[in-house]
């Protein structure tokens, strides 16, 4: 690289006056600091010394298309110049409704709002006013947003706890009061839990597909025993799309997965990077916003600048019958591929899981991860090494071992990444001894 600064005296400057540095905690992980960038362009981010990086974060999962995709641009360019907010409604915001409801197969109506964790908070007060019960079920692993009640059991302590747990010290006492924990592709635990309290659960709330906890599937068969379960005990079924909608599928994993649930919390590649999500689902729950019994606002629902770039982001993924999804799976199977057989020729324990849009990597002997427990067991410390020399040979990707791939890729960037990943590779077999047989570290 040009420079091994990185942006430290601006890191240095902004841990001043911002906690941490950073705007959002997540951030903090980058090793040895977190950068700043002045530039995103296609499949690249140029960092403040000058350092150019293939972008395997992609802005942690919105950028689908590439940063600063010259459609989503020129849309957004002309709705700013009509104004950036009415305080009242504009077409955008029915063209993407109607949009919305022909690709997802649960939307019958839709309302906005601006981020995952206000859209995962509005489907489930939608469930509690459809059904009149309090508690939700939730999975250990699966992580809804940074909200009190939110943020429980997403990455429990106790790899085989079960109880609710709140994550952060200021979470009100009673946030788990009404939570459920369970163990996710456990049909039979599920089961017993639906028997035994049934009656008092108002909705289960999922990721379709397990992505914050290692891009697990779903077990063969699970998603569609889990919507006979909710059917047959009156619950409300949530699927948290805000990673896999318009990601894996243009109709969300729901679609790819063919179970449709009640209904979805979409975000992240719905805008391609600009701050926009949605609530949808069947007209008779979303319906209880309408006649009132459900309160749903936000100033920024619906803003013309997000809705113009989601709009442009969808005829972008929507040309050729789907075209982007198959090429967005092949370049992601292809970079797979490419870091499976780059480790292998070195010998190095590496498990590579997911369906190629979005995957995830693991240094570990492990020949598949299942379950939450499992993805938790693994020791991060060597993969912080990886993904910190990745850097040094121009290629950035998210510490904690989640990738992401846009159509702005390329066959070529991607072979070049896998020669990146040799050379980091290399730089983790430095510490070999640190890599036990289990995929833990000694």
């Amino acid at each position: 690289m040009t420079s091994d600064l990185r942006g430290r005296p601006l890191w240095e400057r902004a841990q001043r006056v911002m906690p941490g540095g950073v705007s959002s905690n997540v951030k903090m992980d980058e090793s040895p600091y977190p950068l700043f960038f002045t530039r995103a362009e296609g499949s690249r981010l140029t960092d403040a010394d000058g350092n150019e990086y293939v972008d395997y974060t992609c802005g942690y999962g919105p950028v689908i298309l590439g940063h600063a995709y010259p459609s989503v641009v020129q849309a957004v360019q002309r709705a700013a110049a009509k104004g950036f907010i009415y305080g009242g409604q504009h077409e955008g915001e029915v063209l993407l409704a109607e949009r919305l409801a022909a690709a997802v197969p649960c939307i019958e109506m839709v309302r906005y709002c601006s981020t995952g964790s206000e859209a995962v908070a509005a489907a489930v007060r939608l469930a509690r006013a459809y059904t009149r019960r309090k508690n939700l079920v939730r999975f250990a692993g699966h992580y809804h947003g940074w909200l009190d009640e939110q943020l429980v059991s997403s990455h429990p302590t106790a790899q085989t706890d079960v109880l609710p747990q709140a994550e952060s010290e200021g979470q009100i006492p009673t946030a788990t009061d009404h939570v459920l924990v369970t163990r996710w592709n456990d049909a039979p635990g599920l089961e017993r839990l639906l028997v035994t309290r049934g009656r008092d659960v108002a909705a289960i709330l999922m990721e379709p597909i397990m992505c914050n906890s290692g891009v697990i599937m779903p077990a063969p068969g699970y998603l569609a025993q889990v919507r006979k379960l909710c059917t047959q005990h009156g619950v409300v079924l949530i699927f948290d799309e805000v990673i896999t909608g318009f990601r894996v599928h243009m109709g969300g994993a729901q679609a790819l997965l063919n179970v449709t649930p009640d209904l979805a919390v979409f975000g992240k590649a719905l805008a391609n990077g600009f701050p926009l999500s949605c609530v949808g689902g069947s007209r008779k729950i979303m319906d209880l916003i309408t006649s009132g019994r459900v309160v749903h606002a936000g100033t920024f629902n619906g803003n013309p600048l997000g809705v113009a770039a989601a709009l442009a982001t969808l005829e972008e993924l929507g040309r050729n019958n789907g075209a982007a999804f198959a090429r967005l799976t092949a370049l992601g199977q292809r970079l797979m591929e490419g870091i499976r057989r780059t480790a292998v020729a070195r010998k190095i324990p590496l498990l590579v899981q997911g369906p190629g849009p979005v995957f995830y990597a693991w240094l570990t002997d492990a020949s598949v991860i299942t379950d939450y427990e499992s993805s938790a067991r693994v020791d991060r410390a060597p993969y912080s090494r990886f993904s910190a020399a990745l850097l040094e040979h121009g290629v950035r990707v998210i510490p904690g071992g989640r990738w992401y791939v846009s159509l702005s890729h390329s066959e070529e960037e991607i072979d070049r990444t896998c020669e990146a990943v040799g050379h980091a590779l290399d730089v983790v077999a430095g510490g070999a001894e640190l890599l036990a047989a289990d995929g833990r570290g000694s």
